[in-house]
């Protein structure tokens, strides 16, 4: 991380054309463990996110909607704004709209930037284009003549003049950054994912759309005729979160970036925003995390499939924490992960309910029962394995090795019954719950940026040597 002690995370920002379903929760979720983990640690952490408001997919439902782009994507964004409160997210973590004005100044100066350094030009071409990734589509990616990211929706023919970026021109300057950061992109299979697509060679992509066809974008410098393409324009919210180009001392502060993305942003996020990065002179991101797609019968889940999953339906039956802890532990972020209600019911009743929830009460009766006095806890230990997980964003890992650590102590009590030895030798069975106290609360530590609320309850119980009022978390049948 940077010298200063401080870490800047950012998620991608979702289109806000339909409300937030649990693909996007899992992204956000695994990005606020990391920010916690890190705060943890003592660093001091920007967390940003937000909403990325304009595009052709917008205009479209906007005009199908009967309101206005911008009075459908305020609708929107307050959605996506409230996931704070629905996830249990970091308080303070920052959320950008790229209709903001200080934004489209950044994309505007941004451009600018480009074009002074030569890479910004105008032609004509034709393309063929998906609208659900908002990217050009060579033959090689279509699978019977459809995207099969988005199978359902046809390919469009674009004919138009537009502004083109030399992505080109950064082909080798690319090659050269990726062998000198081994680990800029994570997992390796996606690394070498990105650079065997920038080693078979780049093509300029198109950068602007005519205004007169699709109007709701950035205007383009110097031309009322273009607005900016909406990845052009969305990129630049990783920077104007922090400032730039105004308030260069909080840009420099946080810069570089920690970018969490789904699977099928690697092209964009590591090859052609780190171009246009180059290309205005500033440093690249720091790293690029990349994580599986949450599925449902094998298939993405995605807005435009339409078989999408509400995390707040989730919450508002098991809870806020019950939904981190399935994402945190079920989902792993090298691969695909298939959700059902029934595999989330499961998991929630065998690790929460029946888990973790029946070692807290269990512990905390006995500490109750048999103790004089709260029991004075100290550093956690046996934190090293845990950590180096979260270091390595194996979140699932961690999470795993967290109940891994709440079997043993169940089996500890099973297999060495302290509540039935207190009662025999009361010394000795009250040194055995003083050191499952100290366990739980090891335990309550490292839970704290997977499910924060869970640990601050268990640690007020420890504080308090109190009995929890109702079980942490019910059976559901």
């Amino acid at each position: 991380m940077s010298e200063n002690n401080s870490l800047y995370i950012t998620t991608t920002i979702p289109y806000v054309n339909a409300d937030p379903h649990i693909g996007f929760a899992l992204e956000i979720v695994h990005a606020d463990i990391f920010a916690r983990f890190e705060s943890l640690r003592g660093k001091e952490v920007f967390f940003n996110t937000g909403s990325d408001e304009h595009g052709v997919k917008i205009w479209k439902a906007a005009l199908a909607s009967g309101k206005s782009p911008q009075a459908y994507v305020d609708g929107y964004a307050e959605r996506y704004r409230k996931l704070k409160d629905v996830l249990g997210l970091l308080p303070d973590i920052n959320f950008i709209r790229t209709t903001s004005d200080h934004h489209m100044a950044a994309a505007q100066e941004f451009w600018k930037k480009c074009a002074a350094a030569g890479d910004i030009y105008k032609k004509y071409y034709e393309i063929k284009y998906c609208i659900g990734c908002e990217l050009e589509k060579t033959d090689s990616e279509l699978e019977n003549g459809r995207c099969p990211v988005h199978p359902n929706l046809e390919i469009e023919f674009i004919k138009e003049e537009n502004y083109f970026f030399r992505w080109s021109k950064y082909e080798k300057k690319l090659i050269e950054f990726y062998e000198m950061n081994q680990k800029f992109v994570v997992p390796a299979t996606r690394f070498n994912e990105i650079k065997a697509f920038v080693s078979r060679g780049l093509k300029d992509f198109s950068i602007s759309r005519l205004k007169a066809k699709m109007p709701w974008g950035v205007p383009v410098p110097d031309d009322s005729d273009h607005i900016m393409f909406v990845w052009f324009d969305a990129f630049i919210n990783y920077i104007s979160a922090i400032g730039w180009p105004d308030d260069m001392k909080k840009f420099n502060k946080w810069w570089p970036v920690v970018q969490v993305a789904g699977k099928d942003m690697v092209r964009q996020q590591a090859a052609m925003w780190q171009a246009m990065l180059m290309s205005v002179g500033l440093p690249p991101s720091k790293q690029i995390i990349i994580h599986g797609f949450i599925t449902s019968g094998g298939q993405k889940i995605s807005k435009s499939l339409g078989n999408v999953v509400h995390p707040d339906a989730l919450v508002q039956e098991f809870g806020t924490d019950a939904l981190r802890f399935f994402l945190a532990k079920e989902i792993s972020y090298l691969e695909d992960s298939d959700f059902t209600i029934e595999r989330f019911k499961n998991s929630y009743n065998a690790d929460l309910a029946n888990g973790l929830g029946n070692v807290v009460g269990r512990i905390m009766k006995m500490a109750n029962t048999w103790l004089d006095a709260p029991v004075q806890t100290g550093e956690p230990e046996n934190m090293d394995q845990y950590f180096k997980y979260l270091e390595n964003f194996e979140i699932n890992k961690a999470s795993g090795f967290v109940w891994s650590q709440i079997k043993e102590i169940d089996k500890y009590i099973q297999e060495n019954a302290p509540f039935t030895v207190v009662k025999l030798d009361k010394e000795k069975g009250k040194a055995m719950i003083v050191q499952l106290v100290k366990r739980l609360y090891d335990v309550a530590t490292m839970l704290e940026p997977i499910l924060p609320t869970t640990s601050a309850k268990i640690k007020m119980l420890i504080k308090e040597n109190a009995v929890p009022a109702v079980a942490l978390f019910p059976r559901k049948d």
